[in-house]
């Protein structure tokens, strides 16, 4: 296999058409039926892309005429992995909490506190080339759409701060005030939750296009379903759409509220009960999982198989953060995915673009058809099995075109 070639015979600086050929496989994502027939493969094909849309796919010998042409020497094709659920903009290290945890402490949300002062006293411009470089990392590894968390500075200047700076990077920006009660509020809770639906959400939600909330009665830290509710209907008058985190650290409310509010996402649902999984498979509710936090946790991965078995669109994604897990790689996720959550590759696959992008409530990505937008990663692999076939080995990048 060779590296890519790009070809531009008589043609301007700044051309506008680009022919991608020479496509070992075309995972499109785009098909219908069982997972593997949903993955849309096609062999010989090529693509055209102008204006950063797709314009043109089909076999790679009917191929139109392009300003420029882009020769793949035989590699695979899949759409840009959808991040849905990440922590980009924070500063500090919390490499000694995960030690910790590898020598037995448990999680339950209080290291967020640390986070929270490091980056309350980050600049905006240490904080900007922090994230900058985590969206580096995330792209060379395939990843071309983002979701952006706040959460880390729970004031409102600082709240504001950091959907400010995630908003220069991606629309999907999500409002998570609502992440943990601060210290300074541990005595006084309402206060707090009055303070998130009120002046943070009025900051906050100009700058943001979701609202998520962490409700996990298991944790002292976090919100039980009153406040979570509270919160999130605050958000949906205030126009944001909800997320939630929920049943991460134990059975809870958050799956069932999550539901109630008509969610675009519940993410980790790890403890889930037989109500929990019937409410999410009668809705348009996605289960986003998170293998990369029971990775780094040493808590139970979550059964992504009774979810598939019960209907549920499952999706995955990094939950790239500082405390419980600090990557950025989506075809790790999708590996841990196939591994340990015994997902099939057809499945983990379809799970970190199109249903990733279902959780986002978008159709212009996570697969590659024409007038989607050309969010194509490329695998330094014939085929998209290698993903899981060689975890840990940086086979993706996110193509520029």
């Amino acid at each position: 296999m060779t590296g890519p070639v790009s070809e531009a015979p008589g043609s301007p600086s700044g051309a506008r058409s680009t022919l991608v050929t020479d496509i070992g496989e075309l995972v499109t994502c785009a098909g219908e039926g069982s997972a593997e027939e949903a993955l849309g493969i096609r062999q010989e094909a090529a693509l055209v892309v102008a204006d950063g849309r797709i314009v043109w796919l089909g076999a790679a010998a009917d191929a139109p005429a392009a300003d420029q042409r882009v020769r793949l020497g035989g590699r695979c094709v899949v759409p840009g992995f959808v991040d849905s659920h990440t922590h980009l903009v924070f500063a500090g290290d919390r490499s000694a909490e995960f030690a910790a945890r590898m020598t037995g402490e448990r999680y339950d949300g209080g290291g967020i506190a640390t986070t929270v002062a490091a980056t309350r006293g980050a600049s905006e411009d240490e904080l900007r080339t922090l994230l900058r470089g985590r969206l580096a990392e995330l792209r060379a590894q395939g990843t071309t759409t983002v979701e952006i968390k706040s959460g880390y500075g729970l004031d409102v200047a600082t709240e504001a701060r950091l959907l400010t700076l995630a908003r220069e990077v991606t629309h999907e920006t999500t409002f998570l005030g609502g992440h943990v009660i601060p210290p300074e509020f541990r005595s006084d809770r309402a206060a707090y939750v009055a303070l998130v639906t009120g002046p943070m959400l009025g900051a906050g939600a100009p700058l943001a296009r979701w609202i998520d909330v962490f409700c996990e009665p298991a944790s002292p830290h976090a919100f039980d379903a009153d406040e979570a509710r509270a919160i999130l209907t605050a958000g949906i008058a205030a126009g944001l759409l909800p997320r939630v985190h929920g049943n991460q650290l134990g059975p809870g409310p958050g799956v069932r509220l999550a539901v109630d509010l008509g969610a675009a996402s519940v993410d980790h649902c790890t403890f889930l009960s037989d109500a929990d999984v019937d409410a999410l498979a009668g809705s348009d509710t996605v289960a986003t999982l998170l293998p990369g936090v029971e990775f780094s946790t040493r808590m139970p991965y979550p059964d992504a198989r009774r979810l598939l078995a019960a209907g549920v669109t499952v999706a995955l994604a990094t939950d790239c953060n500082p405390g419980t897990c600090y990557t950025s790689s989506m075809p790790f996720v999708l590996a841990l995915a196939v591994r340990e959550l015994r997902m099939s590759p057809a499945e983990a696959l379809l799970a970190a673009t199109r249903n990733a992008a279902t959780s986002l409530r978008r159709t212009d990505i996570g697969r590659i058809a024409v007038g989607s937008r050309a969010d194509l990663a490329v695998l330094d692999a014939p085929t998209h099995l290698h993903l899981a076939y060689r975890p840990g080995v940086p086979l993706a990048t996110a193509v520029d075109l």
